[in-house]
Order: C-alpha cells, then sequence, then structure tokens
C-alpha cells in the first residue's frame, strides 16, 4: 500500500518529469542539444549541442571567465592539455583511487554502482549479487604507434591536475603573489557507468575550475568568500533564488586531503543536485607533485624569502550542468489569447540570441531588402537572426521559445516613415522608433 507522503508527492513527481519532457523536447526541436551520434543509435552519455546550443553554452562559459578572471585582478587563465604524463595520475591518487565499486546482479547480469543500489535489483528485483569489483573511471588511451606499457595514456578526468603542474611554470612567467589563482574552462572525461538525466552526468564534459593559492592561515576565510561569490554568480545571471541551496560536506563525505567542501546545489526536476563545489584541498596537491616529479613547488614569498606550500580553495563547476540549470529555470509557460505561450527568460548575457528581424511581408521585396539591410547592420554589435519562413504571430512565438530578447518588425509604414516596431520578449510590449536609432536603442537595454 502506498504511504500519503508518497501518494502527495505524486502530482509534484509527475509535473516535475513532464517539465524535464519538454525541456528535452525544446531542446531537440530547436537546435540547442542533440544525441550524440543519432543516426547510429546514439551513443549513450555523450551530447552534440546545436546552433543555439552553441551559443548558450559559449555564453555561459564567457559570463564565466569575465567574472573570475577579466574583472578580477588577482586570476590568471590556463588552457592545459588534455592529455597528460601517466606519472600525473599517480600522484594525484586517480589510477589508484579513482574508482566506482560494481556489482553484477546474478540473475539478470546487468551491472551497477553498489552505492546506488536500494536492496533489490532495480531490473529483474533479484536481490543475488556479485561481490563488489572496483572499475577505474579514467579513459585509457595509447600514445605513440606502438602499443605497449610505456604508451599508456589517459583522458584527464579533471581539469584540476594541469592547473596544479603548470604552477611554477605560471608563478615563474607573471610574478604573482599569494593569494592568486589560475582559472581553466575545459574537456574532462570520465567513464561513468550510469550516465544519465540529460546532460547533468555525462562521460564527455566541461568544467569550469579555479585553484586559487593562499597562505594556510587565511585558507579559511577564503574558502567562505569563495562559496559567497560563486553562489552570487548564478544569482546575477537569473537564477531564482529558491531553486539553489548550499550543502555543507559531511565530515565523511570529504577527500581525505580536504579541510572542508561546500555544494551549490540547484533544484533540477530530477530532484536537489551539484551545481558546484567549492573545497579546502589544504597543500596536498603541490606536496603531492614536488615528491613524484622531484621538483620544488613551494611559494618563496619575495619579502620575507620563507618558502611554503600554499592552501588550495578551489571552486570547480561543470559547463554542462550549469547550462542545463540556465535552461530549467529560464523556462516559463503562460496562457495568453487561450494559447501557450513558451518563453526561455534568459538574463542579457546567456540570451543564445539577443535580436531577430522579421518581415511582415516576405514577398514584398522592398520590406525584406529594408530587413535585411537592418540585420545586416546590427549583427556586428549583437547575435541577431532573420527569419521570414512564417507568418509573423508564429514568429514571434518561435523567438519567445529561444529567449530572443527583442523582436524587430519591419512592414509596410516601414517604407513609408523610417520606423520599425520593437517588441520585448518579456512584456511583449511594442514600440515604434526610428530605423537610425535601433543600435543605440538596443545598446541601452543590454
Amino acid at each position: 500500500m502506498l504511504s500519503k507522503n508518497f501518494l502527495a508527492k505524486i502530482p509534484q513527481l509527475m509535473q516535475t518529469n513532464d517539465l524535464m519532457e519538454k525541456i528535452v523536447s525544446l531542446c531537440k526541436r530547436r537546435g540547442f542539444i542533440f544525441q550524440s551520434s543519432e543516426i547510429y543509435g546514439g551513443l549513450n552519455g555523450a551530447w552534440d549541442y546545436g546552433p543555439l546550443g552553441a551559443e548558450l553554452k559559449r555564453n555561459v562559459k564567457n559570463a564565466w571567465w569575465k567574472a573570475v578572471v577579466h574583472e578580477r585582478e588577482d586570476i590568471v587563465g590556463l588552457d592545459a592539455s588534455i592529455l597528460m604524463h601517466p606519472r600525473t595520475w599517480d600522484a594525484s591518487g586517480h589510477t589508484a583511487n579513482f574508482a566506482d565499486i560494481l556489482v553484477d546482479c546474478k540473475k539478470c547480469n546487468n551491472r551497477f554502482r553498489q552505492d546506488h543500489l536500494k536492496g533489490k535489483c532495480p531490473v529483474c528485483g533479484a536481490n543475488d549479487f556479485t561481490e563488489g569489483r572496483a572499475f577505474n573511471l579514467m579513459f585509457k588511451t595509447q600514445v605513440g604507434a606502438v602499443e605497449d606499457e610505456k604508451g599508456i595514456c589517459y583522458l584527464r578526468p579533471e581539469t584540476a591536475q594541469g592547473i596544479f603542474v603548470n604552477f611554477a611554470n605560471v608563478l615563474d612567467s607573471t610574478h604573482r603573489r599569494l593569494p592568486f589563482g589560475i582559472a581553466q574552462i575545459g574537456k574532462s572525461f570520465r567513464n561513468e557507468v550510469t550516465a544519465g538525466n540529460f546532460i547533468f552526468r555525462c562521460r564527455e564534459f566541461e568544467q569550469m575550475e579555479i585553484e586559487y593559492f593562499t597562505k594556510p592561515a587565511d585558507a579559511e576565510e577564503c574558502h567562505k568568500a569563495w562559496i559567497e561569490a560563486r553562489f552570487n554568480w548564478y544569482l546575477n545571471l537569473g537564477i531564482k533564488k529558491e531553486n539553489l541551496q548550499l550543502r555543507v560536506h559531511d565530515k565523511d563525505e570529504l577527500a581525505h586531503y580536504a579541510k572542508g567542501c561546500s555544494d551549490i546545489e540547484y533544484n533540477f526536476p530530477f530532484g536537489w543536485s551539484e551545481l558546484e563545489g567549492i573545497a579546502n584541498r589544504t597543500d596536498y596537491d603541490l606536496k603531492q607533485h614536488s615528491q613524484f616529479s622531484g621538483k620544488d613547488l613551494q611559494y618563496q614569498d619575495p619579502v620575507t624569502n620563507e618558502k611554503i606550500f600554499p592552501y588550495v580553495i578551489e571552486p570547480s563547476g561543470g559547463v554542462d550542468r550549469a547550462t542545463l540549470a540556465f535552461l530549467v529555470d529560464a523556462y516559463h509557460e503562460e496562457t495568453v489569447n487561450e494559447q501557450t505561450r513558451v518563453v526561455l527568460r534568459f538574463s542579457k548575457e546567456l540570451a543564445p540570441i539577443k535580436v531577430a528581424v522579421l518581415p511582415l511581408l516576405k514577398k514584398n521585396a522592398d520590406i525584406v531588402a529594408l530587413a535585411k539591410n537592418i540585420k545586416k547592420d546590427l549583427q556586428k554589435s549583437f547575435s541577431c537572426v532573420y527569419d521570414d519562413t512564417a507568418a509573423i504571430g508564429k514568429l514571434y512565438r518561435r523567438q519567445d521559445e529561444v529567449g530572443t530578447f527583442y523582436c524587430v518588425t519591419v512592414d509596410v509604414d516601414s517604407l513609408e516613415d523610417k520606423q520599425v516596431t520593437v517588441r520585448d520578449r518579456d512584456t511583449m510590449t511594442q514600440i515604434r522608433i526610428p530605423v537610425d536609432n535601433i543600435k543605440q536603442y538596443l545598446a541601452e537595454k543590454f
């Protein structure tokens, strides 16, 4: 018999599952995200970003880079290689410890992560499993023409180690003083056993990571400051506050080297899940790489000549997870003239298209020519599209559905009075402005 609590949650569960289906459908239909290799049946845990998805994802990365590099004095950027010397992963502990414990159901032979099981097999219902076995999550590959032990290499499972092994290079070339940080955006690869929830958990994904180096005595305050800064970044880009929460890790969750960690979680349709983690990694990483490489990675104070291994505060977020959160949070439905209007209410920084130029009559050559000239002029300053493939009402709905902020409509009167109609996405209000003033008007709005 179902409990009253579960019965009470059924409408909410149906609504959230329905929302996820709507998001996935919209992403496919409007060119945000496609299943990888779909014509061959697809590859689980891998996704392709379409024309609008590529723009949205780029805007997410640009907003992050602007906030943590361009608008700060204490952080520089890095773009490290995906392939690294195998000893890197020995030093970081990934070779020995980066594993999930897997079990096989003896009845149906399906394989599961042991920590995801709740007693019975989710496929056949049996309760008879093999002993757990460690499964390393790194993708192994070969470097060079000869396949032997010397040529074994790995696709990096995280971007952080590329920063740590370049600590001395960055320090020597930029002459930074503590505290300072190194930021990086890049692809990482994990052979996840249970990839799923659309782009939330993928085998190929992008990370936005900072390694912020500070004196040990200042690390705790620095950690708190980064938690606040990263939480506010999501709010500033339009995420609703009620959909974000902080979760402090219990001591038994922490990595053996970590002094503390807090997750920024988002209320996805499938529940609260991690967007970004901000960890105090202490001085573990630089010490490890010093030991394994034989190179001194200590920081030497230029005034006192004191040498220390700095503590590291690591804000680490996923580009794909952030993109999904922004998509979900922006999704809005309302009824207009007894029809459902779907709007993606992206912030102005993230909207893939800022302006759409629409001719009222596509068979009128003069209207089309003026509309195309306006689009050609605007695209120098804004991400802009031209569309004449439907009636104006349908064109407005298309642009609402992908989050376009303003629609500029050229009509018959535009040929005489040299004015166009500008429509606001969120309010649907329309105003007439002179053609010569469009760029200035939009620049002020953005």
